[in-house]
């Protein structure tokens, strides 16, 4: 017999994607926030759906620049991560109070998060979400990734304070035959 269970806790069984860091830039002001809610929507050209809302210091930045970079942090960051997610930006220098490194970005305003294993510079194609759902379209225009980086297994969270960290990895490329063009090492 399957246990019932409140369908505002969908989120705790898809929730597949890392736990993100976002970096804004506005007006001379730079802020990161930690975010969890977000979807890859397609490849090409490379789509992402974020949720960011009027209760995010970042959103603000990110309504009035179009831009920010979708930061990718390691489990050796995961009590960091959850620090950033836990103070706001009007208030606090969080790259200062975290010591993270800010590296300008090739191709937006919004800095890259030097800790992180992989930075995606992204500009918002589709905000007509946002008002309703708080859900942005972003672009991917460029990504940076630190393959010296020897941490490489990324943090997920599962909705009630506890998270899963990316484990073993089994290699179904030889399968995937329809999925060919998408099997590129990064």
């Amino acid at each position: 017999m399957m246990k019932r269970v409140d369908p505002n806790k969908a989120y705790r069984l898809l929730e597949a994607g890392p736990v993100v860091l976002v970096a804004t830039a506005m007006a001379g002001h730079r802020n990161i926030m930690t975010m969890g809610f977000h979807m890859v929507i397609q490849h090409d050209p490379p789509l992402l759906g974020c949720i960011i809302g009027p209760w995010d210091h970042s959103h603000a930045a990110l309504k009035r620049t179009k831009e920010c970079v979708i930061a990718i942090p390691t489990v050796d960051l995961a009590e960091t991560v959850v620090d950033i997610g836990n103070c706001s930006g009007s208030s606090v220098d969080k790259f200062r109070r975290f010591g993270l490194t800010a590296i300008d970005a090739a191709k937006v305003g919004a800095p890259l998060i030097g800790e992180c294993l992989a930075n995606l510079e992204c500009r918002m194609v589709d905000d007509r979400l946002s008002d309703a759902y708080a859900l942005h379209v972003l672009e991917v225009v460029a990504i940076h990734y630190d393959e010296r980086r020897p941490e490489k297994r990324t943090l997920h969270h599962n909705g009630d304070g506890t998270f899963t960290v990316d484990g073993e990895v089994i290699d179904l490329r030889g399968r995937m035959t329809r999925w060919k063009d998408f099997q590129v090492e990064l």
